[in-house]
Protein backbone atom coordinates (compact mmCIF):
# COMPACT_ATOMS: atom_id res chain seq x y z
CA UNK A 1 0.00 0.00 0.00
CA UNK A 2 2.70 2.10 1.01
CA UNK A 3 4.48 1.64 -2.27
CA UNK A 4 1.10 2.01 -4.45
CA UNK A 5 1.44 5.61 -2.95
CA UNK A 6 4.97 6.31 -2.88
CA UNK A 7 5.57 5.77 -7.00
CA UNK A 8 2.54 8.16 -8.10
CA UNK A 9 4.76 10.81 -5.94
CA UNK A 10 8.33 10.44 -7.56
CA UNK A 11 10.43 13.63 -7.83
CA UNK A 12 10.73 14.99 -11.50
CA UNK A 13 13.49 12.77 -13.22
CA UNK A 14 13.48 9.75 -10.96
CA UNK A 15 12.67 6.67 -12.42
CA UNK A 16 11.98 3.73 -10.55
CA UNK A 17 13.17 0.57 -13.18
CA UNK A 18 10.50 -1.66 -11.69
CA UNK A 19 8.33 -2.59 -8.56
CA UNK A 20 7.06 -5.95 -7.22
CA UNK A 21 4.51 -6.52 -5.13
CA UNK A 22 3.12 -9.99 -3.28
CA UNK A 23 -0.21 -10.45 -2.07
CA UNK A 24 -1.73 -7.00 -2.74
CA UNK A 25 -4.66 -6.32 -1.18
CA UNK A 26 -5.51 -3.45 -3.51
CA UNK A 27 -8.43 -5.08 -5.24
CA UNK A 28 -10.15 -5.62 -1.97
CA UNK A 29 -13.63 -4.27 -2.68
CA UNK A 30 -13.10 -1.40 0.72
CA UNK A 31 -10.38 0.26 -1.84
CA UNK A 32 -13.37 0.78 -4.68
CA UNK A 33 -13.67 4.53 -3.95
CA UNK A 34 -10.89 5.19 -2.46
CA UNK A 35 -8.30 7.86 -3.53
CA UNK A 36 -5.45 5.73 -4.31
CA UNK A 37 -7.49 3.37 -6.64
CA UNK A 38 -8.49 6.81 -8.14
CA UNK A 39 -4.72 8.64 -8.68
CA UNK A 40 -3.84 4.97 -10.30
CA UNK A 41 -5.69 4.64 -13.32
CA UNK A 42 -3.26 5.05 -15.34
CA UNK A 43 0.44 4.08 -14.82
CA UNK A 44 2.99 6.79 -12.70
CA UNK A 45 4.95 8.29 -15.33
CA UNK A 46 8.71 7.38 -13.39
CA UNK A 47 7.23 3.44 -12.95
CA UNK A 48 8.90 0.88 -15.89
CA UNK A 49 6.49 -1.51 -14.67
CA UNK A 50 4.99 -3.36 -12.42
CA UNK A 51 3.76 -6.59 -11.55
CA UNK A 52 2.25 -8.38 -8.35
CA UNK A 53 2.10 -11.72 -7.10
CA UNK A 54 -1.28 -13.64 -5.93
CA UNK A 55 -2.33 -16.72 -4.44
CA UNK A 56 -5.86 -17.97 -5.41
CA UNK A 57 -6.26 -18.99 -1.80
CA UNK A 58 -5.22 -15.86 -0.35
CA UNK A 59 -8.21 -14.06 1.70
CA UNK A 60 -6.28 -10.91 1.61
CA UNK A 61 -5.81 -10.42 -2.17
CA UNK A 62 -9.79 -11.46 -2.26
CA UNK A 63 -8.33 -14.13 -4.25
CA UNK A 64 -7.94 -12.49 -7.52
CA UNK A 65 -4.65 -9.88 -8.99
CA UNK A 66 -4.81 -5.96 -8.92
CA UNK A 67 -4.53 -5.86 -12.77
CA UNK A 68 -8.27 -6.57 -12.37
CA UNK A 69 -8.30 -2.66 -10.94
CA UNK A 70 -5.41 -1.55 -12.31
CA UNK A 71 -5.46 -3.15 -16.31
CA UNK A 72 -2.13 -1.44 -17.32
CA UNK A 73 -0.27 -3.80 -14.35
CA UNK A 74 1.03 -7.40 -14.90
CA UNK A 75 -0.50 -10.15 -12.48
CA UNK A 76 1.31 -13.35 -11.56
CA UNK A 77 -0.61 -15.82 -10.16
CA UNK A 78 1.78 -18.19 -7.88
CA UNK A 79 1.00 -21.94 -7.41
CA UNK A 80 -2.29 -22.24 -5.45
CA UNK A 81 -1.11 -22.00 -1.36
CA UNK A 82 -4.40 -23.64 1.07
CA UNK A 83 -4.00 -22.78 4.42
CA UNK A 84 -2.67 -20.73 7.18
CA UNK A 85 0.40 -19.80 5.37
CA UNK A 86 -1.47 -18.74 1.64
CA UNK A 87 -0.67 -14.90 2.98
CA UNK A 88 2.93 -15.71 4.44
CA UNK A 89 5.61 -13.56 3.20
CA UNK A 90 7.71 -16.93 2.83
CA UNK A 91 5.46 -18.97 0.87
CA UNK A 92 5.49 -15.90 -1.83
CA UNK A 93 9.51 -15.06 -1.31
CA UNK A 94 9.78 -19.02 -2.41
CA UNK A 95 8.46 -18.98 -5.58
CA UNK A 96 10.96 -19.42 -8.12
CA UNK A 97 8.94 -16.52 -10.32
CA UNK A 98 9.05 -13.67 -7.57
CA UNK A 99 13.00 -14.16 -7.48
CA UNK A 100 13.37 -13.90 -11.07
CA UNK A 101 11.10 -10.99 -11.04
CA UNK A 102 13.41 -9.00 -8.59
CA UNK A 103 16.67 -10.44 -10.52
CA UNK A 104 15.53 -8.64 -13.66
CA UNK A 105 14.88 -5.53 -12.14
CA UNK A 106 18.11 -5.71 -10.61
CA UNK A 107 20.15 -7.29 -13.24
CA UNK A 108 18.26 -8.11 -16.78
CA UNK A 109 17.72 -10.87 -18.62
CA UNK A 110 18.75 -14.63 -17.51
CA UNK A 111 19.50 -15.13 -20.62
CA UNK A 112 23.35 -16.98 -21.12
CA UNK A 113 22.98 -16.57 -25.26
CA UNK A 114 25.89 -15.12 -26.84
CA UNK A 115 24.86 -12.16 -28.54
CA UNK A 116 27.11 -12.42 -31.59
CA UNK A 117 28.69 -9.04 -32.60
CA UNK A 118 27.63 -8.01 -36.03
CA UNK A 119 26.52 -4.47 -37.94
CA UNK A 120 23.52 -6.47 -39.49
CA UNK A 121 20.62 -4.11 -38.84
CA UNK A 122 17.92 -6.92 -37.28
CA UNK A 123 14.11 -6.27 -38.71
CA UNK A 124 10.82 -6.41 -36.82
CA UNK A 125 8.44 -9.17 -37.13
CA UNK A 126 6.13 -8.41 -39.29
CA UNK A 127 2.16 -9.50 -38.90
CA UNK A 128 2.15 -12.52 -39.69
CA UNK A 129 5.22 -13.24 -38.24
CA UNK A 130 3.73 -11.52 -34.93
CA UNK A 131 1.08 -14.47 -34.69
CA UNK A 132 3.02 -17.26 -35.75
CA UNK A 133 5.49 -16.79 -32.67
CA UNK A 134 2.42 -15.65 -30.44
CA UNK A 135 1.18 -19.25 -31.18
CA UNK A 136 3.70 -21.38 -30.90
CA UNK A 137 4.59 -18.96 -27.18
CA UNK A 138 0.84 -19.76 -26.52
CA UNK A 139 1.69 -23.85 -27.05
CA UNK A 140 5.01 -23.73 -25.41
CA UNK A 141 3.00 -22.17 -22.32
CA UNK A 142 0.45 -24.92 -22.52
CA UNK A 143 2.97 -27.40 -23.18
CA UNK A 144 5.19 -26.99 -19.37
CA UNK A 145 1.35 -26.80 -17.42
CA UNK A 146 0.53 -30.64 -18.44
CA UNK A 147 1.47 -33.66 -17.33
CA UNK A 148 4.61 -35.54 -17.87
CA UNK A 149 3.17 -38.23 -20.25
CA UNK A 150 1.04 -35.50 -22.59
CA UNK A 151 3.70 -32.99 -22.25
CA UNK A 152 6.06 -35.70 -24.03
CA UNK A 153 3.12 -36.42 -26.93
CA UNK A 154 2.43 -32.40 -27.02
CA UNK A 155 5.66 -31.00 -27.58
CA UNK A 156 6.70 -33.89 -29.90
CA UNK A 157 3.60 -32.17 -32.01
CA UNK A 158 4.68 -28.92 -30.93
CA UNK A 159 7.87 -29.71 -32.49
CA UNK A 160 6.55 -30.95 -35.79
CA UNK A 161 4.25 -27.55 -36.07
CA UNK A 162 7.22 -25.36 -35.34
CA UNK A 163 9.63 -26.79 -37.72
CA UNK A 164 6.73 -26.43 -40.71
CA UNK A 165 6.06 -23.19 -39.54
CA UNK A 166 9.70 -21.49 -39.56
CA UNK A 167 10.16 -23.32 -42.82
CA UNK A 168 7.47 -21.59 -43.94
CA UNK A 169 7.67 -17.99 -43.03
CA UNK A 170 11.50 -18.37 -44.23
CA UNK A 171 10.05 -19.71 -47.81
CA UNK A 172 7.77 -16.65 -47.73
CA UNK A 173 10.66 -14.67 -46.73
CA UNK A 174 12.88 -15.55 -49.22
CA UNK A 175 10.59 -14.86 -52.43
CA UNK A 176 10.02 -11.88 -51.08
CA UNK A 177 13.53 -10.96 -50.65
CA UNK A 178 13.00 -10.16 -46.89
CA UNK A 179 15.52 -11.04 -43.86
CA UNK A 180 14.43 -13.38 -41.47
CA UNK A 181 14.31 -11.60 -38.34
CA UNK A 182 16.26 -12.79 -35.53
CA UNK A 183 13.13 -14.06 -33.42
CA UNK A 184 11.61 -16.39 -36.55
CA UNK A 185 15.44 -17.73 -37.16
CA UNK A 186 16.07 -18.58 -33.79
CA UNK A 187 12.91 -20.86 -33.46
CA UNK A 188 14.25 -23.51 -35.84
CA UNK A 189 14.21 -27.20 -34.64
CA UNK A 190 16.37 -29.79 -35.40
CA UNK A 191 13.74 -32.95 -36.42
CA UNK A 192 16.39 -35.83 -37.10
CA UNK A 193 17.28 -35.44 -33.59
CA UNK A 194 13.97 -36.29 -31.00
CA UNK A 195 15.72 -35.76 -27.70
CA UNK A 196 16.98 -32.10 -28.95
CA UNK A 197 15.44 -28.87 -27.62
CA UNK A 198 12.36 -27.24 -28.99
CA UNK A 199 13.61 -23.98 -28.61
CA UNK A 200 11.21 -21.88 -26.97
CA UNK A 201 9.44 -18.03 -28.64
CA UNK A 202 10.62 -15.13 -26.72
CA UNK A 203 7.67 -13.23 -25.35
CA UNK A 204 6.19 -10.67 -27.64
CA UNK A 205 6.13 -6.99 -26.34
CA UNK A 206 5.05 -4.53 -29.39
CA UNK A 207 1.66 -5.23 -29.33
CA UNK A 208 -0.24 -2.49 -27.80
CA UNK A 209 -4.15 -3.98 -26.36
CA UNK A 210 -6.07 -3.08 -29.05
CA UNK A 211 -3.60 -4.82 -31.80
CA UNK A 212 -3.59 -8.00 -29.54
CA UNK A 213 -7.33 -8.60 -29.40
CA UNK A 214 -8.10 -10.41 -32.70
CA UNK A 215 -4.80 -11.85 -32.72
CA UNK A 216 -5.59 -13.09 -28.71
CA UNK A 217 -9.20 -14.10 -29.99
CA UNK A 218 -8.23 -16.13 -32.63
CA UNK A 219 -5.10 -18.04 -31.15
CA UNK A 220 -7.59 -19.35 -27.97
CA UNK A 221 -10.31 -20.34 -30.35
CA UNK A 222 -6.90 -22.43 -32.76
CA UNK A 223 -5.66 -26.05 -31.99
CA UNK A 224 -1.99 -24.46 -32.11
CA UNK A 225 -0.72 -27.63 -32.41
CA UNK A 226 -2.64 -28.19 -35.96
CA UNK A 227 -3.08 -31.19 -37.34
CA UNK A 228 -2.31 -32.75 -34.33
CA UNK A 229 -5.33 -33.48 -32.39
CA UNK A 230 -3.93 -33.88 -28.26
CA UNK A 231 -7.26 -32.81 -25.60
CA UNK A 232 -5.72 -30.16 -23.22
CA UNK A 233 -7.77 -29.27 -20.04
CA UNK A 234 -10.11 -25.59 -20.37
CA UNK A 235 -7.80 -25.17 -16.91
CA UNK A 236 -4.24 -24.99 -18.81
CA UNK A 237 -5.29 -23.25 -21.87
CA UNK A 238 -6.96 -20.42 -19.41
CA UNK A 239 -3.68 -20.30 -17.28
CA UNK A 240 -1.80 -20.38 -20.44
CA UNK A 241 -3.74 -17.21 -21.83
CA UNK A 242 -3.29 -15.53 -18.74
CA UNK A 243 0.42 -15.85 -18.41
CA UNK A 244 0.68 -15.02 -22.57
CA UNK A 245 -0.82 -11.67 -21.43
CA UNK A 246 0.76 -11.09 -18.17
CA UNK A 247 4.08 -11.35 -20.62
CA UNK A 248 3.20 -9.17 -22.89
CA UNK A 249 3.03 -6.23 -21.11
CA UNK A 250 -1.59 -6.44 -21.67
CA UNK A 251 -1.77 -7.40 -17.90
CA UNK A 252 -3.18 -10.99 -16.82
CA UNK A 253 -6.92 -9.85 -16.80
CA UNK A 254 -6.57 -9.51 -20.36
CA UNK A 255 -6.34 -13.14 -20.61
CA UNK A 256 -8.94 -13.71 -18.12
CA UNK A 257 -11.23 -11.60 -20.02
CA UNK A 258 -10.09 -13.51 -23.62
CA UNK A 259 -11.99 -16.50 -21.66
CA UNK A 260 -15.06 -14.80 -20.84
CA UNK A 261 -15.68 -12.94 -23.79
CA UNK A 262 -15.43 -16.04 -25.69
CA UNK A 263 -17.71 -17.75 -23.83
CA UNK A 264 -20.19 -14.80 -23.49
CA UNK A 265 -20.30 -14.80 -27.41
CA UNK A 266 -20.98 -18.68 -27.59
CA UNK A 267 -24.09 -18.02 -25.22
CA UNK A 268 -25.44 -15.08 -27.25
CA UNK A 269 -25.21 -16.94 -30.62
CA UNK A 270 -26.21 -20.50 -29.50
CA UNK A 271 -27.62 -20.59 -26.22
CA UNK A 272 -26.80 -22.67 -23.19
CA UNK A 273 -25.05 -25.81 -24.22
CA UNK A 274 -22.89 -28.63 -23.32
CA UNK A 275 -20.48 -28.39 -25.60
CA UNK A 276 -16.98 -26.27 -24.56
CA UNK A 277 -17.46 -23.39 -26.72
CA UNK A 278 -13.16 -24.18 -27.98
CA UNK A 279 -14.60 -27.26 -29.32
CA UNK A 280 -17.32 -25.67 -30.70
CA UNK A 281 -15.96 -23.08 -32.85
CA UNK A 282 -13.81 -25.66 -34.29
CA UNK A 283 -16.54 -27.64 -35.37
CA UNK A 284 -17.15 -24.40 -37.83
CA UNK A 285 -13.54 -23.98 -39.12
CA UNK A 286 -15.67 -20.71 -40.24
CA UNK A 287 -12.82 -18.79 -41.50
CA UNK A 288 -11.47 -21.05 -43.76
CA UNK A 289 -14.39 -21.97 -45.30
CA UNK A 290 -15.87 -18.59 -45.78
CA UNK A 291 -12.79 -17.74 -47.69
CA UNK A 292 -13.28 -21.02 -50.07
CA UNK A 293 -17.05 -20.41 -50.26
CA UNK A 294 -15.99 -16.49 -52.17
CA UNK A 295 -13.17 -17.71 -54.13
CA UNK A 296 -11.21 -15.09 -51.64
CA UNK A 297 -14.10 -12.60 -52.33
CA UNK A 298 -14.25 -12.27 -48.33
CA UNK A 299 -10.61 -10.86 -48.17
CA UNK A 300 -10.92 -8.11 -50.67
CA UNK A 301 -12.38 -5.84 -48.06
CA UNK A 302 -10.71 -7.29 -45.27
CA UNK A 303 -6.76 -5.87 -44.86
CA UNK A 304 -7.22 -6.13 -40.83
CA UNK A 305 -4.35 -4.74 -38.98
CA UNK A 306 -1.60 -6.19 -41.45
CA UNK A 307 -2.74 -4.81 -44.82
CA UNK A 308 -3.90 -6.45 -47.60
CA UNK A 309 -0.19 -7.57 -49.25
CA UNK A 310 0.86 -8.88 -45.88
CA UNK A 311 -2.52 -11.29 -45.88
CA UNK A 312 -2.27 -12.50 -49.48
CA UNK A 313 1.49 -13.03 -49.20
CA UNK A 314 0.88 -14.94 -45.50
CA UNK A 315 -1.82 -17.35 -47.06
CA UNK A 316 0.27 -17.64 -50.78
CA UNK A 317 2.74 -19.40 -47.90
CA UNK A 318 0.21 -21.16 -45.84
CA UNK A 319 -3.16 -21.01 -46.96
CA UNK A 320 -6.50 -20.42 -45.34
CA UNK A 321 -6.30 -23.70 -43.47
CA UNK A 322 -3.62 -24.91 -41.55
CA UNK A 323 -2.63 -23.61 -38.08
CA UNK A 324 -0.71 -20.28 -39.19
CA UNK A 325 -2.94 -19.83 -42.02
CA UNK A 326 -6.02 -20.55 -40.00
CA UNK A 327 -5.22 -17.79 -37.31
CA UNK A 328 -4.56 -15.10 -40.25
CA UNK A 329 -7.54 -15.82 -42.12
CA UNK A 330 -9.64 -15.93 -38.99
CA UNK A 331 -8.14 -12.74 -37.70
CA UNK A 332 -8.92 -10.72 -41.14
CA UNK A 333 -12.44 -12.00 -41.44
CA UNK A 334 -13.15 -10.40 -37.63
CA UNK A 335 -11.75 -7.53 -38.91
CA UNK A 336 -13.27 -6.98 -42.02
CA UNK A 337 -16.27 -5.10 -43.99
CA UNK A 338 -17.73 -4.58 -46.59
CA UNK A 339 -19.73 -6.84 -49.72
CA UNK A 340 -17.05 -9.61 -49.42
CA UNK A 341 -17.55 -11.03 -46.35
CA UNK A 342 -21.17 -10.31 -46.49
CA UNK A 343 -21.38 -11.82 -49.81
CA UNK A 344 -19.22 -14.83 -48.07
CA UNK A 345 -22.16 -15.77 -45.20
CA UNK A 346 -25.22 -15.63 -47.34
CA UNK A 347 -23.58 -17.50 -50.16
CA UNK A 348 -25.18 -21.43 -49.83
CA UNK A 349 -21.62 -22.80 -50.04
CA UNK A 350 -20.91 -21.38 -46.78
CA UNK A 351 -22.35 -23.61 -43.94
CA UNK A 352 -24.19 -22.57 -41.19
CA UNK A 353 -21.07 -23.65 -38.42
CA UNK A 354 -18.93 -21.56 -40.65
CA UNK A 355 -20.80 -18.42 -40.57
CA UNK A 356 -21.61 -19.37 -36.88
CA UNK A 357 -17.40 -19.39 -36.15
CA UNK A 358 -16.83 -15.86 -38.15
CA UNK A 359 -19.84 -14.04 -36.75
CA UNK A 360 -18.49 -15.63 -33.09
CA UNK A 361 -15.16 -13.83 -33.60
CA UNK A 362 -16.69 -10.88 -34.26
CA UNK A 363 -18.83 -10.49 -31.51
CA UNK A 364 -16.24 -12.14 -28.75
CA UNK A 365 -14.04 -9.14 -30.16
CA UNK A 366 -16.64 -6.72 -29.53
CA UNK A 367 -17.02 -8.51 -25.85
CA UNK A 368 -12.99 -8.20 -25.10
CA UNK A 369 -12.67 -4.60 -26.26
CA UNK A 370 -15.52 -3.57 -24.20
CA UNK A 371 -14.29 -5.67 -20.86
CA UNK A 372 -11.21 -3.83 -21.77
CA UNK A 373 -12.19 -0.69 -21.74
CA UNK A 374 -11.28 0.04 -25.52
CA UNK A 375 -12.63 1.61 -28.22
CA UNK A 376 -15.58 -0.72 -30.59
CA UNK A 377 -14.64 -0.67 -33.98
CA UNK A 378 -17.36 0.65 -36.02
CA UNK A 379 -16.49 -1.37 -39.21
CA UNK A 380 -18.29 -4.79 -36.74
CA UNK A 381 -21.31 -2.76 -36.65
CA UNK A 382 -21.65 -2.29 -40.50
CA UNK A 383 -20.12 -5.45 -41.49
CA UNK A 384 -23.09 -7.57 -39.41
CA UNK A 385 -25.52 -5.26 -40.76
CA UNK A 386 -24.54 -5.77 -44.16
CA UNK A 387 -24.47 -9.65 -43.57
CA UNK A 388 -28.16 -9.68 -42.65
CA UNK A 389 -28.97 -7.33 -45.34
CA UNK A 390 -27.41 -9.92 -47.45
CA UNK A 391 -28.45 -12.88 -46.07
CA UNK A 392 -32.10 -11.22 -46.08
CA UNK A 393 -32.10 -10.73 -49.93
CA UNK A 394 -30.56 -13.86 -50.87
CA UNK A 395 -33.38 -15.54 -48.50
CA UNK A 396 -36.19 -13.76 -50.58
CA UNK A 397 -34.19 -14.34 -53.94
CA UNK A 398 -34.86 -18.15 -53.73
CA UNK A 399 -38.22 -17.84 -51.60
CA UNK A 400 -39.40 -16.81 -54.99
CA UNK A 401 -38.86 -20.57 -56.14
CA UNK A 402 -37.85 -22.73 -53.57
CA UNK A 403 -39.88 -25.30 -51.68
CA UNK A 404 -40.51 -23.69 -47.86
CA UNK A 405 -38.85 -26.69 -46.45
CA UNK A 406 -35.79 -26.52 -48.74
CA UNK A 407 -32.48 -27.26 -46.57
CA UNK A 408 -30.82 -23.89 -48.27
CA UNK A 409 -33.58 -21.92 -47.08
CA UNK A 410 -33.68 -23.52 -43.48
CA UNK A 411 -30.01 -22.84 -43.60
CA UNK A 412 -30.22 -19.17 -44.42
CA UNK A 413 -32.54 -18.67 -41.49
CA UNK A 414 -30.17 -19.98 -39.08
CA UNK A 415 -27.68 -17.91 -40.53
CA UNK A 416 -29.79 -14.74 -39.86
CA UNK A 417 -30.92 -15.70 -36.34
CA UNK A 418 -27.77 -15.90 -35.56
CA UNK A 419 -26.88 -12.65 -37.11
CA UNK A 420 -29.26 -11.03 -35.44
CA UNK A 421 -28.44 -12.12 -32.40
CA UNK A 422 -25.46 -10.71 -32.88
CA UNK A 423 -27.16 -7.22 -33.25
CA UNK A 424 -29.63 -7.63 -30.34
CA UNK A 425 -26.64 -8.28 -27.96
CA UNK A 426 -24.40 -4.89 -29.35
CA UNK A 427 -27.65 -2.68 -29.15
CA UNK A 428 -28.55 -4.01 -25.18
CA UNK A 429 -24.89 -3.48 -24.26
CA UNK A 430 -25.01 -0.04 -25.81
CA UNK A 431 -21.90 -1.06 -27.96
CA UNK A 432 -23.88 0.49 -31.42
CA UNK A 433 -21.93 3.48 -33.14
CA UNK A 434 -23.07 6.71 -32.56
CA UNK A 435 -25.58 8.02 -34.87
CA UNK A 436 -23.14 10.01 -37.02
CA UNK A 437 -21.28 6.78 -37.99
CA UNK A 438 -24.45 5.27 -38.89
CA UNK A 439 -25.30 7.82 -41.15
CA UNK A 440 -22.83 7.72 -42.99
CA UNK A 441 -23.87 3.78 -43.46
CA UNK A 442 -26.07 3.02 -46.38
CA UNK A 443 -29.39 3.62 -45.19
CA UNK A 444 -32.10 0.85 -45.47
CA UNK A 445 -30.36 -2.23 -46.17
CA UNK A 446 -31.65 -3.68 -42.39
CA UNK A 447 -33.77 -2.26 -40.02
CA UNK A 448 -30.92 -2.12 -37.55
CA UNK A 449 -29.44 1.00 -39.36
CA UNK A 450 -32.85 3.08 -38.53
CA UNK A 451 -33.76 2.08 -35.02
CA UNK A 452 -30.25 2.49 -34.09
CA UNK A 453 -30.50 6.00 -36.18
CA UNK A 454 -34.00 6.77 -34.46
CA UNK A 455 -32.42 5.68 -30.99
Amino acid sequence: MIAADLVRRLPSGLTVVGMVTVGSPLAHPKFADGWLRDTLKEPPVGLGWWVNFWNAADPVTTRQGISSVFPWMVDFRVPTVVGSKCHNAEMYLSCPAVAEAIGFALFGSLSKELVLASRDVDVPLDYPETVAVMALRYAHLIASRLKAEDRDRYLGALRQVQAETVERLTGRNERENRPIPTEVARLLCDLSDSESLVPEPRPISHLSKDDAVVPLLSIVAANVVFPFEITVPKGVLEEAVEELTAEMWLGGQMGTDVFAAAGEAQRVLAGPSQLSWIKWVAVGVGAAAIVVATAGLALAAAPGVAGAAAITSALAAFGPGGMIGGLLTAGTLVTAGGGGVAFGLASPAATVEAVEAVVWGQLAAAILRHRQGLAQDPMLWFSLTESAAEVRRERARLEAFSERSAPTLKALQRKLQMIDRALAYLREQGLVPSAALLGAAKPGDDPSYASANER
